[in-house]
């Protein structure tokens, strides 16, 4: 077959299905509705409570590009580039990006239900717009799961340090617990809790600066061996942590109302819609753990009927308890308060100079993250195997261990490439760059939804996304418009991430890699 015949070649549904069904394919079919709806909640509250609403609400200007800096994008992007805060407003960014993320969920669920099979939006993307599609949405989720936990790995090392300095004392050299950039700033300004840190001072290699950001590391290295050994234990582990992290917001939230000064949501919108909307596109990352959820059909019992059910029930629950947790938040300090504050719950409760609340908050905020970890980690091996088996990467992807019957290979590659990246990047990049990756794949998910009501009709469908195509639609246009609302700089990061991801796809295919 030609490579100009390929690229636009699909897969049935049916075939996916019987791919998947193969006797060396099989996986084990143990998780349950509630294990979904564990899933959806893990997967989601951690990084958007814990770790993005404070920089969402305070807004983030940088003066430099980082490594992106260039004489040219200096003179054409100017010499600083950021987003507005949305201010006490963060709530409405919250219900904006929980729709735009609900009409998602809507096609997301017939796709998983209509073809339940491990690979998320890849496969959906195979079966309905094409291999090249699902290519560039394959390479395109790994801004998703992977640079997304290099997010949260981040803000988990931040509240680390909150936990163990409320309940030991001790305290860890900056050198040693964040990236270069970040270590810089909080060594030269007075803000990010300089009384956490034994010394401020960094080393040196060749006359420059470093630091390392060594709990993100062994969190996720910690996290990659748990989903090593199975999915039944990771599933039990999950559980257990999302009950003890929503009962801490849920703490959170009751305790922090009495310290809520009403003067601090004055103005609501202090810096107009075009801040809330950007803050829309930046607390998006928070919802896209039932993206997640869809990855894992291959072992759940009865995925045609509990998939609809655990994603569209966790992002409902979610929601109400990010409304509740952003109000809180930003009535008890002023909103600038949290800039560049990746534990801005651990800020807010040094207000109320009670150590012990501090203290299961930042308990709540390292469990939360850490079932967002697992689940992410959990996602991205799986939809590496799904390409894997359709021939996009070496077959030895798609290999399962023989005991734990887990993709090994992607799972070990997928968390030593996020526990080095931890080491050194910063979490708005890592977050800016992991939403426009996933509001790309929604587009195309929904866009799926259209063209498979056309090209199969006759498949059976146990979940019926509603008002198709006008819902699919609007799931389109909302993203896109989030799109729209991120910096100039993530877009340019996008565009060089996909024309990476691109070159890799013909280069493999031209070569005669696979047949």
């Amino acid at each position: 077959m030609s490579l100009k015949s390929r690229l636009f070649q699909t897969k049935s549904p049916q075939a996916l299905i019987d791919e998947a069904s193969e006797p060396d394919r099989l996986m084990k079919k143990t998780l349950t509705k509630f294990d979904l709806i564990a899933f959806g909640v893990g997967a989601t509250i951690g990084s958007g409570i814990f770790a993005l609403t404070g920089t969402a609400a305070a807004g983030q200007v940088v003066s430099s590009y980082g490594i992106w800096s260039t004489p040219i994008v200096n003179f054409i992007l100017g010499d600083s580039i950021g987003r507005l805060g949305a201010g006490p407003a963060i709530v409405i960014s919250f219900i904006i990006a929980s729709i735009a993320c609900g009409l998602t969920a809507m096609c997301y669920a017939e796709l998983a239900a209509m073809i339940p099979v491990s690979g998320s939006a890849y496969t959906f993307a195979y079966a309905s717009l094409g291999e090249i599609i699902a290519w560039i949405i394959g390479w395109d989720l790994i801004l998703e799961y992977a640079v997304g936990n290099i997010a949260v790995a981040v803000s988990w090392s931040d509240y680390f340090l909150h936990f163990l300095h409320g309940l030991t004392g001790l305290k860890l050299p900056l050198w040693l617990t964040c990236d270069t950039t970040t270590a810089l700033a909080r060594a030269t300004t007075l803000t990010a809790n300089r009384e956490l840190y034994s010394t401020l001072d960094l080393p040196q290699i060749f006359g420059h600066s470093f630091a390392l950001n060594v709990p993100a590391f062994f969190i996720v290295a910690a996290v990659t061996y748990l989903l090593f050994i199975g999915i039944k234990e990771s599933a039990k582990v999950n559980s257990i942590i999302v009950f003890i992290k929503v009962a801490i917001v849920l703490f959170f939230v009751v305790y922090g109302i009495a310290f809520v000064n009403p003067n601090n949501w004055v103005p609501f919108v202090p810096n107009g819609w075009a801040a809330v909307m950007g803050g829309a596109a930046i607390v998006f990352f928070s919802f896209i753990g039932f993206d997640a959820v869809s990855s894992t059909a291959e072992e759940t019992k009865n995925p045609q009927k509990d998939m609809p059910v655990g994603m569209i029930g966790s992002l409902i629950i979610c929601t109400i308890l990010y409304v509740l947790v952003s109000l809180v938040l930003t009535g008890i300090l002023p909103y600038t308060t949290y800039a560049n504050d990746a534990a801005p719950v651990a800020t807010a409760l040094q207000k109320t100079n009670c150590n012990l609340a501090n203290i299961l908050v930042c308990l709540g905020a390292l469990a939360g993250m850490t079932s967002v970890l697992l689940v992410f980690q959990l996602g991205q091996p799986r939809i590496f195997m799904a390409m894997a088996r359709d021939g996009l990467l070496p077959k030895i992807f798609a290999k399962l261990h023989p005991k734990f019957r887990t993709p090994v290979i992607p799972t070990v590659l997928t968390g030593a490439f996020v526990a080095f990246a931890a080491l050194f990047i910063d979490i708005g990049q890592a977050a800016e760059l992991t939403n426009i990756g996933t509001l790309f794949a929604f587009i195309l998910v929904a866009a799926g939804v259209i063209i498979l009501r056309k090209k199969s009709p006759e498949q059976s469908r146990p979940f019926k996304c509603p008002f198709s195509p006008i819902l699919p639609l609007l799931a389109i246009l909302s993203c896109f418009t989030l799109m729209l609302s991120l910096p100039i700089i993530t877009w340019i990061r996008f565009a060089i991430w996909m024309a990476f991801g691109m070159a890799i796809y013909f280069g493999w295919r031209l070569r005669g890699k696979v047949c």
